[in-house]
Order: C-alpha cells, then structure tokens, then sequence
C-alpha cells in the first residue's frame, strides 16, 4: 500500500511538477476514509493522509507557476474494485453513509476531476472529498 498509494503518487507528482505547463493542473487521489475514520482502514488512511499532505506542499512549492494542485477524495464508489468480495449487505451499508443513499460511480469522481484539471483555475490546494455528503 506505501509503495502504491505513497512513494506512486510522489514520483508521479514530481515528474508532473517538472513538465506541467503555465496554467495546468496536478489532481491527486486520495480517501473520504481518511475523514470518515472508518474502522479497519488505518493504514490505507495513513498513506492516503501522506497523499493529502504531498498534494497541499506541493501546491505551495509550485508557487508563482500558474499550476494548481489538488486531491480527490472519493467516498465509496461502484467499481469492479470496490465492489469485488463484498456482500449486498455491505454494499447496502456503505450505500448509506451518504444522505443521497448511494455509492458514487465513476462519472461523478470524473467530474469533478475534470473540474480540477480545467476550469477550477482558483481552487488549489485543496482535498475535494466526493461522496454525496458522507462527512
């Protein structure tokens, strides 16, 4: 998990940082479990929390660039991935951690990356935590 979720998203930072353009933008991945505290996940929290902290310095490090840095945060979302192994009555539950009463799919995570990497062009160094209002 360190060596994906950490040290991955570190070199790929640090190489984006070195060839992004004026006026672009880095997003990051991150967890709404790193707010939600959801027992069981504290480690994938921990590196998660390690991408949130190299997302809001590397936005300042790149001060005076004209580039935005920021992370997503994506609650509990109907993939492959996050639905593999799991039991209607799991999903159900984590279903319902958000008032909309829904796991987020793809669309709505790309959405708001493509906001980030676009027209956001005032938002920078922020955690954007999407999963319909779980925390």
């Amino acid at each position: 998990m360190h060596r994906t979720n950490v040290r991955g998203t570190f070199v790929v930072a640090q190489q984006a940082a070195r060839r992004v353009r004026t006026g672009g933008a880095i997003v990051t991945f991150s967890t709404s479990v790193t707010r939600a505290a959801l027992p069981g996940h504290a480690a994938y929290a921990a590196t998660k929390g390690a991408v949130e902290a190299v997302t809001l310095i590397l936005a300042k490090e790149l001060r005076g660039r004209d580039v935005t840095v920021n992370a997503v945060g994506p609650g509990p979302t109907a993939t492959d991935l996050f639905l593999d192994g799991k039991d209607d009555a799991t999903i159900d539950r984590l279903a319902k951690l958000n008032p909309m009463e829904r796991l987020g799919t793809p669309g709505d995570i790309a959405e708001v990356v493509s906001f980030l990497a676009g027209p956001a062009r005032w938002i920078n160094g922020q955690i954007v935590y999407v999963n319909g209002g779980m925390n």
